[in-house]
């Protein structure tokens, strides 16, 4: 039994282009849909509550950094507004979140061989009420503190913003765990 091999070929050559085919289809296709699901773990029961509040924080610690407070309560509000349907006021709301930071200060790290700190760590702690109207068993003062570590041959000027805009976001973000996603 002789095969034909021009006839074997162009049956290999038909069934790898039938194959492309198909996997072009189905790209175009799938390439057409898509599956969104945003998980941001909040847990509020918006008949109830539809306003949050974040007063200005202000700045009580020691060492202070002007911008801090605000960048921090703007941050909160900033995390609100996208992750909820609430809406953010500046007072009065249906939960409110207010406080102070209460510690902003330096500490040197990882001593070297000539017994200068070859790191330093920024640490700041904000003091943090919340209350909420509609679940009054919610509510809680509560400290958030957070820290970055720098190299000591930079000057804090340098790296501040940066670190701060780390350590607003960590804090920023276990309050909102803590307030409405429950974790």
């Amino acid at each position: 039994m002789a095969l034909n091999k021009s006839n074997f070929g162009e049956r290999s050559l038909q069934r790898t282009l039938f194959l492309h085919l198909v996997a072009l289809f189905s790209l175009v296709v799938l390439s057409g849909c898509s599956i969104s699901y945003k998980f941001n773990g909040a847990s509020i029961d918006y008949s109830k509550t539809k306003t949050i509040s974040v007063a200005e924080f202000t700045n009580n610690a020691e060492l202070v950094y002007a911008p801090l407070a605000q960048q921090f309560s703007e941050k909160l509000r900033d995390i609100y507004t996208r992750n909820t349907r609430l809406q953010v006021l500046k007072k009065s709301g249906d939960m409110h979140i207010e406080g102070e930071i209460v510690e902003y200060y330096l500490t040197p790290m990882a001593i070297s061989a000539d017994t200068y700190a070859s790191q330093t760590k920024l640490t700041v702690t904000f003091n943090v009420r919340f209350t909420n109207t509609k679940n009054p068993e919610d509510d809680f003062e509560k400290k958030y503190s957070a820290y970055q570590t720098f190299d000591s041959s930079k000057m804090l000027n340098d790296v501040q913003d940066e670190i701060l805009k780390t350590i607003i976001e960590e804090v920023a973000d276990n309050i909102y765990n803590e307030t409405v996603a429950k974790w």
